[in-house]
């Protein structure tokens, strides 16, 4: 190896996009290790995740593994055992800090079979957070389903708090913006928060998940109360030309948010729509709200899957 600044020799980082690829029956699942999250799950050819090319940064945190914290916090402000804390945000015109520090991290692969992949990172201390966890995220891919689950572990030697999330955008057949209108949506939750801004309000409102056909309805809403079949899970539905989809969520999220993309760019608005899980609603390490809490040497994990049946 050169160490000479002239010579054709001198060495550079790698430049190609950095994922792993696992795949079941007709089903093929690529995991980005930016991020460590979904980057795209075909079907057949329906994309059933809403995907983003490889080697870019994707808009709306698609596919995105959401750790510490999910969603927004407020000025990015917030206070654990007596001391205040300040974390970066966004920036003058959306000063919160948005969905957590790991999806423009490096992840890498942890254990890998042909049909699934584990991935890991560490979230290391920094501004307003300062402590120390370890995060995996097993995805399993079979023929007629994607089972995802995330995993925290405290190295430390002190408490930490924390939240989780992912950020899924699932499609039923939308060809171009604004054809998300077509799909049937049915959410299994009671109850929303009151949001301003993204932000909780200090209010809740009921809320019917059985919303029927989308049409020009914009969905933006953290909801929760979820509503549980016997097995404990909770499931969402979402139907199109495409097929139908069954995202299920375990007791672990008590939240999720539903959004049909009205605010992306106009390429990408209302094509799809993001089901996240949640641990917790936006403002939680602020507000105190189902915040986690791990101690030194515990583990955390939470499971959700996604189901299809193709038109």
């Amino acid at each position: 190896m050169s160490l000479d600044p002239s010579s054709p020799e001198q060495p550079w980082p790698r430049t190609e996009p950095l994922e792993v690829e696992v795949a079941a029956g007709d089903a093929r699942l690529v995991v980005d290790l930016r991020g460590g999250g979904l980057r795209e799950l075909v079907v057949g050819d329906w994309p059933v995740v809403d995907g983003y090319p490889a080697g870019t940064v994707p808009a709306g945190r698609r596919g995105g593994v959401l750790l510490p914290w999910p969603n927004r916090l407020r000025g990015g402000r917030w206070s654990w055992r007596g001391r205040d804390l300040q974390l970066d945000v966004v920036s003058e015109a959306s000063p919160n800090a948005v969905h957590g520090l790991v999806t423009a991290q490096r992840w890498e692969v942890l254990a890998q079979r042909a049909d699934a992949v584990t991935v890991g990172t560490t979230i290391e201390q920094r501004t307003g957070w300062p402590f120390r966890l370890a995060a995996a995220v097993d995805y399993e891919l079979a023929p007629g389903q994607l089972t995802v689950t995330v995993r925290v572990r405290n190295p430390g030697d002190q408490d930490v708090p924390f939240g989780a999330g992912m950020h899924p955008y699932f499609s039923v057949g939308a060809d171009a913006p604004g054809d998300v209108s077509a799909a049937e949506l049915s959410v299994p939750a009671r109850t929303a928060l009151v949001l301003e801004g993204g932000l909780p309000t200090g209010g809740s409102r009921p809320f019917d998940g059985a919303i029927g056909r989308i049409g020009d309805l914009p969905i933006d809403t953290a909801v929760t109360d979820l509503v549980r079949d016997d097995d404990g899970w909770a499931r969402t539905r979402l139907s199109g030309p495409a097929g139908a989809l069954t995202v299920a969520v375990d007791a672990a999220w008590r939240w999720l948010q539903v959004y049909t993309g009205d605010t992306l760019p106009a390429d990408q608005r209302r094509r799809s729509v993001a089901v996240e899980p949640m641990t917790c609603p936006p403002n939680a390490l602020a507000d105190g709200v189902d915040v986690l809490v791990v101690a030194p040497g515990e583990t955390w994990s939470g499971s959700w899957t996604c189901a299809w049946t193709p038109a």
